[in-house]
C-alpha cells in the first residue's frame, strides 16, 4: 500500500465517474444525484489516507508518482504533494461533497450539472498535484471549461456576460504564463541540462535577476488575476453573484486559491530575486484590495455581493502574508487559504439558502429574521465571527498569523492591514443587524421555514471545522511547517545563487546543496 498510487486516484475517480454519468438515462435524477455524491464521497474518504499517511517531518514532496508522457520534449505525469498542497487537496475533496449535497435541489439539466462538477473536481486536484509545468497548465486550463458552464447555463439572469468575463480574464493570463514556461523550457536547455518541464529540477536553475524580472511579471499576472488581487478583480464579483450557490462555494473555497498556490509553489520559488523585489509592490497591492474590498462590501444591497467583495478583502491578507517572505506570513498565508474556503463557502451556501425561499437577495427585503429562523440567524452569525476573526475561530489563527509575518517585514504594511479588521467587522455586523434583528415587517418573511436537515447537514461540517481550526490550529499547522521550512531556505539559497550568477562555483554549490535537500 506504501505504493499504491493515491494521487492519480483521487485525482481521475471523478472523471471516470463523470463519464459514467454519460451513460445514466438523464431522467433518472435520484439514480444521477446518488452517483455523484457517492463517487465524491468516496473521494473525499481516499485523500484523508493522503492526511493520514503524511509524514510531518518531511518538507519535500510525498506520495510522487512519474511516468514518461512526451519524451522527447521531456514532459512527464509527474506529481506530488508537500505540506503546501495536502490541505488544500483535502479542502478540494471535502467541499465537493458539500456542493454535490448542496446542489440536491437543483433541477435543470442535473445530469450536465453533476458531471461538471467531477470534471471541475479532476482539474482542481491535477492542478494542485502537477510537478510537470505543461502538466499543471494542463489542468489548470481544463478547470476553466466546467466552471465557465457551470455559471453560464446555471446561473443567474446576467450569466453569460459573467461567464465570459471570467473565461476571458483567466485566458488572457494564462497564455502569458505559457510563453514563460517555455522560455523556462529553455533557458534550462540552454544552460546544458536536459529538456525537462520537472518542475523540481527547474527549482535548480539559476536564472538573471533581470530575466526572473520578466518572468516573474507573467506567471504573477496569471496568478494575480485568478486570486484576484486588485486591480484585476472585476471578473470576481460578476462570476460570484451570477453563479449558482454551489459554483459560487467551488470558486471561492477552491478556484480562487489557485493564484496564491500558484505564487507558492511557481512563481516565488522559481523566480526568488524578482519576488523579492516586487515584494513592496505587492504588499502594498494587497494592502490596497484588504481596504478597497472592505469599502466596496460595505455599500452593498445585495448580501452574495457583499460577500464576493469579502473575499477581495480576505485574499489580500492571504498575498500579505506570502510576500512577507517569512515563516509566520507564508504559513498564515496558507491557513488563511484554508479560513476562507470554509468561512466563505459557509457564507454562499447560507446566501443561497435564503434565495432558495424568498428568490431576492436585497438586504432591503429582510429584517427581523431571527424571530423567525433562529437557527438559521445562529449559524449565520457563527460563521459571520469567523470570517471577521473571533478569537476561538479559524479566521483569528490566519489573521494574527499574516499580520505577525507582515510586522516583522513591514510595520507600514501592518498597521494599514490592521484597518482591514476592523472595516470587515463593520460591514459584516451591519449586514447581519439589518438581516436578522430589528422588527419582523415584511409579510414575505413571516412564514420562512427553519433550517431543514439536508441544510443541517451540508451546513453543520462547516462550523465544526470553523471551531476546530480556531481552537486546534496545531492539527494543520504541524503537517505544513517542514514545508514552509524549506521553502524559505531554498528561497533563500536560490537567490543568493542568482545573485552569483558570475561565480560558477556558487552555481554549483547550490545545486549540491538542493538536491541534497
Amino acid at each position: 500500500m506504501s505504493h499504491f498510487p493515491y494521487l492519480s486516484t483521487i485525482t481521475f475517480i471523478p472523471l471516470v465517474g463523470a463519464l459514467v454519468l454519460l451513460a445514466m438515462n438523464r431522467r433518472n435524477v435520484g439514480l444521477i444525484r446518488g452517483w455523484t455524491l457517492a463517487v465524491a464521497a468516496v473521494n473525499f474518504v481516499i485523500s484523508l489516507a493522503l492526511w493520514a499517511r503524511f509524514d510531518p517531518a518531511v518538507g519535500g514532496m510525498q506520495f510522487m508518482e512519474r511516468k514518461a508522457w512526451i519524451a522527447s520534449l521531456g514532459i512527464q505525469y509527474f506529481v506530488g504533494i508537500d505540506g503546501i498542497s495536502l490541505w488544500l487537496v483535502l479542502l478540494t475533496t471535502f467541499l465537493t461533497v458539500i456542493c454535490v449535497v448542496s446542489s440536491w435541489g437543483v433541477e435543470k439539466q442535473v445530469k450536465e450539472y453533476m458531471l461538471f462538477f467531477l470534471v471541475l473536481e479532476t482539474g482542481m486536484l491535477g492542478a494542485l498535484i502537477s510537478l510537470d509545468l505543461v502538466l499543471f497548465y494542463v489542468f489548470w486550463e481544463a478547470m476553466l471549461i466546467p466552471m465557465y458552464f457551470l455559471i453560464g447555463v446555471w446561473g443567474g439572469t446576467d450569466r453569460i456576460y459573467a461567464a465570459v468575463k471570467f473565461f476571458i480574464y483567466t485566458m488572457v493570463g494564462s497564455l502569458l504564463m505559457l510563453v514563460a514556461i517555455l522560455v523556462l523550457y529553455f533557458l534550462n536547455i540552454k544552460a546544458g541540462n536536459a529538456p525537462t518541464f520537472d518542475l523540481l529540477q527547474l527549482y535548480q536553475l539559476p536564472i538573471a535577476p533581470n530575466v526572473q524580472f520578466w518572468m516573474f511579471a507573467a506567471f504573477c499576472l496569471a496568478f494575480a488575476i485568478k486570486v484576484p488581487m486588485w486591480p484585476l478583480h472585476t471578473w470576481l464579483p460578476d462570476a460570484h453573484t451570477q453563479a449558482p450557490t454551489a459554483g459560487s462555494v467551488i470558486l471561492a473555497g477552491v478556484l480562487l486559491k489557485m493564484g496564491t498556490y500558484g505564487f507558492l509553489r511557481f512563481a516565488m520559488p522559481l523566480f526568488p530575486n524578482a519576488a523579492q523585489a516586487w515584494a513592496p509592490f505587492m504588499m502594498t497591492i494587497a494592502v490596497v484590495g484588504i481596504i478597497y474590498g472592505a469599502l466596496v462590501a460595505m455599500v452593498q444591497t445585495d448580501v452574495k455581493k457583499l460577500v464576493a467583495y469579502s473575499s477581495v478583502s480576505h485574499l489580500g491578507y492571504v498575498m500579505l502574508g506570502l510576500f512577507a517572505l517569512n515563516a509566520q506570513g507564508v504559513a498564515g498565508g496558507i491557513y488563511q487559504s484554508l479560513n476562507h474556503g470554509i468561512s466563505t463557502g459557509a457564507l454562499f451556501l447560507l446566501v443561497g439558502v435564503i434565495y432558495e425561499r424568498r428568490h431576492t437577495r436585497e438586504i432591503a427585503e429582510f429584517g427581523g429574521l431571527a424571530k423567525q429562523m433562529p437557527a438559521y440567524a445562529t449559524v449565520f452569525l457563527i460563521i459571520t465571527m469567523s470570517s471577521i476573526g473571533l478569537p476561538g475561530l479559524n479566521g483569528f489563527v490566519g489573521e494574527f498569523l499574516i499580520m505577525l509575518g507582515t510586522f516583522l517585514t513591514s510595520k507600514t504594511a501592518a498597521v494599514f492591514a490592521a484597518s482591514g479588521v476592523i472595516l470587515a467587522a463593520g460591514y459584516m455586523l451591519w449586514m447581519v443587524k439589518r438581516v436578522f434583528f430589528g422588527p419582523l415587517d415584511n409579510e414575505k418573511n413571516q412564514n420562512l421555514a427553519d433550517l431543514n436537515r439536508l441544510e443541517w447537514g451540508y451546513l453543520l461540517p462547516m462550523v465544526f471545522l470553523a471551531f476546530w481550526m480556531g481552537l486546534y490550529p496545531g492539527t494543520f499547522l504541524r503537517k505544513m511547517d517542514a514545508t514552509v521550512e524549506l521553502w524559505l531556505s531554498r528561497f533563500e539559497a536560490k537567490r543568493e545563487a542568482c545573485l552569483e550568477l558570475d561565480r560558477p562555483d556558487a552555481a554549483v554549490a547550490f545545486r549540491v546543496e538542493t538536491e541534497n535537500q
